[in-house]
């Protein structure tokens, strides 16, 4: 092996532990495993990087990520339905989508507010969040922001900013998840689950 394949390598191990959930250790095993496998692997893989790279963008509408400049759920008629969910990350997006239940349109913050990592309102989607309801037919907000302190500050930051739109704000549920245990739970969300209790 030459030296400038050493150092190729030791650069895409260096990228691949910058990937969350991979350490240097990971990163190296998944190179030595993706050269070994050098036809089935990675070279789909590195021709699937580049067509992300070159083609995909992040939504003019929305902040989610797709091939056109307005993505597929912001184009599609069907989903106009006057409802719009307001997630942190196109992670939450996409986790939303795998549930099949959600047939509105999506809003991606981008973040959360944090004083301590100096992410204020200026650096989120907020702005572009209310010219969206300008001129957009919404009657509904949904808050789905993560049950952080960070997640929960960033929720009534926007209640709050929204409150004279009149439109209807709601919450995801919180509480016990389907398959929990009260035995497993912490304390936080054991009391969530007691507060939006329901009539059985």
């Amino acid at each position: 092996m030459t030296l400038n394949n050493e150092n190729d390598i030791e650069r895409l191990i260096s990228l691949m532990a910058k990937l969350p959930g991979l350490g240097p250790r990971s990163a190296r095993r998944a190179v030595l495993h993706l050269i070994r496998k050098k036809s089935v692997l990675l070279n789909p893989l590195s021709e699937a990087l580049r067509n992300v790279s070159t083609n995909v963008r992040q939504c003019l509408n929305c902040g989610n990520v797709g091939s056109e400049d307005i993505c597929e759920i912001c184009s599609d008629e069907k989903r106009r339905n006057g409802q719009i969910c307001i997630v942190e990350g196109i992670a939450d997006l996409w986790a939303l989508e795998r549930s099949n239940n959600f047939k509105g349109q999506y809003h991606v913050l981008g973040g959360v507010l944090s004083a301590l990592d100096g992410v204020g309102p200026e650096k989120l989607g907020i702005e572009k969040l209310k010219h969206r309801l300008l001129k957009e037919k919404i009657n509904e907000i949904i808050l789905a922001l993560n049950s952080t302190i960070d997640g929960q500050t960033t929720a009534h930051y926007i209640a709050d900013e929204l409150q004279e739109t009149q439109i209807q704000i709601t919450t995801l549920a919180r509480g016990v998840p389907i398959g929990g245990e009260l035995d497993y739970l912490d304390d936080g969300t054991i009391l969530a689950a007691l507060i939006a209790r329901k009539s059985f």
